[in-house]
């Protein structure tokens, strides 16, 4: 996977003077069945989370509420958001390392997972993680 792939998505926003709305549908808005939601608050000042990258897992993060950044890495390049619209996820397909913080007070960090929780998917080690990104580029070069 290529740092290109990862993108934000605008979501349906339905504005309106009572408040506004947005809605997410699989398949539609995000091209994966939602399998897993979870969501991250109540991130002390000046921690981070993440610090990993998924084997097959895809993500959605939402801002739901405030403000934080996502840096990603695929191996070779890097690239940063910084996320605080609660209608514009950033779509991170597998093989991507992030890591996210810079969380504003009250911040919610909202999850969309295409699979269900596994510790088998993760690569925690960054070493680890690169040597498996080497090792699928050198694959795909051979073909």
């Amino acid at each position: 996977m290529s740092i290109d792939e990862c993108q934000l998505v605008d979501l349906p926003r339905i504005q309106d003077p009572r408040g506004n709305l947005t809605y997410i549908e699989q398949n539609r808005h995000i091209p994966f069945e939602i399998k897993r939601v979870y969501y991250l608050y109540d991130v002390p000042g000046g921690s981070e989370r993440g610090g990993h990258a998924h084997k097959e897992l895809k993500q959605l993060l939402i801002a739901m509420s405030g403000s934080f950044d996502v840096e990603l890495d695929d191996g070779s390049s890097r690239k940063k958001f910084h996320m605080n619209r609660s209608y514009s996820g950033l779509l991170i397909p597998q093989m991507i390392w992030r890591r996210i913080d810079n969380f504003s007070s009250g911040s919610v960090c909202m999850v969309l997972a295409s699979e269900i929780y596994s510790e088998s998917d993760y690569f925690r080690n960054y070493d680890d993680f690169l040597a498996a990104v080497r090792n699928k580029r050198n694959d795909e070069a051979q073909f």
